[in-house]
């Protein structure tokens, strides 16, 4: 009888340790609505480059794999944001209508930062029509390489896999279709 009892605690607790819904990446079954967001996509492993994305693996906020940042190659757009970022709520538009216009022409991907509440990030990215993938550094993992003081930060890919930055919020549609033209070569 000890014996079951201390079976069904020990189960009890294991359980317990597994994701819960809350639980930043636990992927699109775990987090209602993440199923609305697209699925993070495999990439092709890569060595990382000089002056590169940093080598850092993140989990999918919604459905797919994790992602590591220095297999990924441009046009490339990533955007750090919180949703409990008031300028990552400014931007969002900005954001929305870029994945808009340049759908085929470059890939966007958002990094969900030290965000406490998986269900209140998908809200935000829903809500904002944030649909491309996003990942989810709850670690802070990418406030060195991308000198992130606080969100929002803008990244810009390359072909080579380099990267620039736009610390700060964007402040118009203009701006952001201009950087991207600038630091991508990519009219829209």
């Amino acid at each position: 009888m000890k014996r079951a009892l201390a079976a069904v605690v020990a189960l009890t607790v294991l359980a317990a340790c597994g994701p819960t819904p809350s639980t930043p990446g636990a992927g699109a079954g775990a987090v209602p609505g993440a199923d609305q967001l697209a699925a993070c996509p495999p990439a092709q492993s890569r060595p990382p480059v000089s002056n590169g994305l940093p080598d850092i693996t993140l989990p999918c906020l919604g459905a797919g794999p994790d992602v590591r940042l220095a297999d990924l190659r441009g046009p490339l757009v990533i955007n750090v944001w919180a949703q409990w970022c008031g300028p990552c709520r400014d931007e969002a538009p900005y954001l929305a209508a870029l994945q808009k216009k340049a759908a085929g022409k470059l890939q966007m991907l958002g990094i969900d930062y030290v965000d406490p509440q998986a269900e209140l990030a998908v809200q935000f990215a829903l809500k904002h029509e944030l649909t491309y993938p996003h990942v989810v550094d709850s670690e802070k993992l990418v406030r060195k390489p991308f000198k992130v003081g606080g969100p929002p930060v803008t990244v810009f890919v390359d072909k080579d896999g380099k990267f620039t930055l736009h610390n700060g919020v964007l402040t118009s549609q203009e701006q952001l279709d201009q950087l991207v033209k600038d630091r991508l070569g990519v009219a829209l």
